[in-house]
């Protein structure tokens, strides 16, 4: 027959089980709620040691209905409860793909609190040993340490085992910009094309391919000369839609004259095109749409409009995001102020724009070499 149940603190109950062990009860919060754990020992002091113990770790942030959560669960949680709602669907999908494919097939069966550095530090030189480039090993280590971020904010862990990881270094991307008389070979080629507005904006006002294709009539203002950008053109394994920038914030460019000039001439054969198409056109008031005004999809700018055009105008096959990087070198080379550069270009950071939109060249080095020179040579 059982014993008596002996409450302790008003929430820890002890008990004696019919066949003589012990056991002893408490509450923890999890993701469910409040729930009642139970623990089991072979006297009654034994289950008492053990509740102290696991009341503290408790307390300092392991659960013990953490303890009984694998890695892979606990991925899963993140992802649903905390990811989905928090960030852009195209890095959505990037998390989802690397915890389908590598997280959880190679941490899954890990216990959360038993999680060690050692297990990160093993799973990435496997992953690089396979063929995989140190930017998506790097970006598994990203998405590991946020998710114990959250892990250790939520008290399911009380350290994060991904700050003792070391992930590989990722060498920087390079990136290529064209020289100034190449910019004038491509919009001179660019004359008459039918998106030939779309490539003088791209290389005068420094917007992202996907703010280009979603920008709006609305959001252009050809007589103060100025244009806002309010959101982006995405694709998803969903489909095509709008979505607010990068940044998460709007800002507002002001146009060159050039520009101006482009998109009026742009305006004007846009609603002859319109005109033509009749009841073909579906308005989403873009100003760059397809032929009847529906979203343009970017692979058909890429392959059908970009590659063709620098093909014809005999310069190397660059990427369409590197028109931005030529456009921010430039306002740089003709020494607009970096915080300008890093406005129009709509960066959280200056770090950004200076590290990653900035190219030296020969001829940035020739006037500080000249002057080096002439103090060197001046030995009066």
């Amino acid at each position: 027959m059982a014993g008596k149940r002996r409450r302790v603190n008003g929430e820890i109950t002890n008990y004696e089980r019919p066949d003589g062990t012990w056991a002893g009860q408490y509450w923890v919060d999890t993701p469910r709620g409040s729930e009642r754990k139970t623990i089991y020992g072979k006297t009654e002091e034994q289950v008492r040691k053990k509740l102290a113990k696991a009341i503290a770790e408790r307390d300092v942030g392991v659960h013990f209905d953490a303890r009984g959560m694998f890695v892979g669960d606990y991925l899963d949680y993140w992802m649903e409860s905390y990811v989905k709602a928090n960030v852009k669907p195209r890095t959505l999908e990037n998390y989802e793909y690397i915890v389908r494919m590598h997280l959880r097939p190679a941490l899954g069966k890990v216990k959360l609190d038993k999680l060690r550095p050692v297990h990160l530090q093993n799973l990435y030189t496997t992953k690089l040993a396979s063929g995989l480039s140190p930017r998506t090993v790097g970006l598994m280590h990203t998405i590991v340490k946020a998710a114990l971020k959250r892990a250790v904010r939520w008290e399911f862990v009380y350290r994060n085992v991904a700050d003792s990881a070391e992930p590989p270094k990722v060498p920087k991307k390079a990136v290529n910009v064209l020289t100034l008389p190449q910019v004038r070979i491509f919009l001179r080629t660019a004359q008459g094309e039918r998106l030939e507005a779309l490539y003088v904006a791209a290389l005068t006002a420094g917007l992202r391919e996907g703010e280009l294709l979603g920008l709006r009539w609305r959001d252009v203002n050809l007589e103060h000369g100025t244009l806002e950008v309010r959101q982006q053109l995405i694709r998803t394994r969903e489909g095509r839609f709008f979505d607010t920038t990068k940044s998460g914030r709007g800002r507002d460019i002001l146009m060159l004259p050039v520009t101006i000039l482009a998109l009026k001439g742009h305006l004007q054969r846009q609603r002859e095109e319109r005109a033509s198409r009749g009841d073909l056109w579906q308005d989403y008031d873009l100003v760059f749409p397809t032929t009847i005004g529906t979203p343009m999809d970017v692979s058909d700018l890429t392959y059908r409009s970009f590659r063709p055009l620098l093909e014809r105008a005999g310069l190397p096959r660059i990427r369409f995001h590197d028109l931005r990087h030529t456009y921010a070198t430039l306002m740089l080379r003709v020494n607009a102020h970096p915080r300008t550069v890093q406005d129009i270009l709509g960066h959280a950071e200056i770090g950004i724009t200076m590290d990653t939109y900035t190219h030296p060249s020969l001829d940035s080095q020739r006037e500080p070499a000249r002057r080096l020179d002439e103090l060197l040579r001046d030995r009066r």
